[in-house]
């Protein structure tokens, strides 16, 4: 398979979703990101965007916001 060529703002916007990926899965996170392209025809800016909202999805991790409001970690 051909590498993957990103403009410099698309590789801004993946670098930008891989960051809030915990540190131990950015790199499946990322080779998710990679491999897509070959299941797209043509590959954009909107393209770029769908695979790397879906692969943020699967590897997203929210923090628990569970302690609610008005609760402060000072307490």
């Amino acid at each position: 398979m051909p590498p993957m060529r990103l403009s410099d703002d698309e590789l801004s916007a993946v670098m930008a979703a891989a960051r809030p990926i915990a540190v131990e899965r950015r790199d499946a996170f990322l080779q998710t990101v990679a491999d897509e392209p070959a299941n797209c025809a043509e590959v954009g800016p909107g393209s770029v965007y769908r695979i790397v909202t879906t692969a943020q999805q699967k590897f997203f991790d929210p923090p628990d916001l569970s302690r609610g409001a008005g609760t402060s970690k000072w307490r």
